[in-house]
């Protein structure tokens, strides 16, 4: 697989851990974040404990000049990539229906959506095996909420997640010819910061009985998942979302 991986929002969460993860397997990794410099530079000090090269660098991934220069500047510090992982995104507080607004509903899908489309184009163009590119993989990451539609809570949130799962269908079908497969995970009830943003950081103890495993899934497992569709060893599969539910 490649050894350059560019992954967004990586600055904790499931992206610090996908970082951390690829790193232990000798990839060099490009880790954005939007604020929270010190964040990212903690991820990173992890990550160049595997002796490997990184940088941090800051982009706001929904806007287009912004993403090309975050591909730009991870080209010329660590070469070009092979695996892009989109994974920043958003949530709001708790709410239904009757209380959203236009600029909540626009903010998110804009930060949710748009970035994945964008990332994914920059990405295309420059691993396209059609356009003197060498192939790579695109990993969206998706959530369980697509499915269930979160009601009464996030619903605007399962709204944009359900989007990332339609991008994955057509563009791993858009982009097989081009030497480039795309997957998705689809993340449950896991330990991050998320839930805080959300306005109930324990959500996930709240809502454990319901896991048929019995418990909240942590980072490290959805990073597991998501080096597994990036790597060679799932050389077969594209178009495909896998749930890390625990079963739920």
């Amino acid at each position: 697989m490649s050894n350059v991986v560019l992954i967004t929002g990586a600055s904790r969460g499931i992206g610090a851990a996908t970082a951390i993860k690829f790193a232990e397997h000798g990839c060099a990794v490009c880790i954005n974040y939007v604020q929270n410099k010190e964040a990212a530079e903690q991820v990173q000090s992890r990550v160049e404990s595997h002796g490997v090269k990184s940088i941090i660098y800051q982009a706001d991934v929904s806007q287009s000049k912004d993403v090309e220069s975050l591909f730009e500047n991870c080209a010329k510090y660590l070469g070009t990539p092979n695996v892009l992982v989109n994974n920043a995104g958003v949530i709001a507080p708790q709410t239904n229906l009757f209380d959203l607004t236009e600029q909540r509903i626009n903010s998110l899908l804009t930060t949710n959506v748009t970035s994945t489309l964008l990332c994914s184009k920059q990405a295309a163009l420059i691993m396209s095996e059609l356009k003197g590119g060498c192939g790579g993989t695109i990993v969206n990451v998706s959530s369980k909420a697509s499915v269930t539609g979160s009601p009464n809570e996030y619903i605007d949130y399962a709204a944009s997640k359900g989007a990332i799962d339609t991008l994955t269908k057509g563009m791993a079908k858009e982009l097989a010819p081009h030497g480039i497969r795309v997957n998705g995970v689809r993340p449950g009830l896991i330990y991050t910061e998320i839930h805080k943003d959300a306005g109930e950081p324990d959500r996930v103890d709240r809502l454990q009985d319901r896991i048929p495993l019995g418990r909240g899934g942590y980072p490290e497992e959805v990073a597991e998942c998501i080096f597994w569709l990036a790597s060679d060893r799932s050389s077969f599969t594209t178009g495909e979302l896998i749930d890390v539910t625990g079963g739920l």
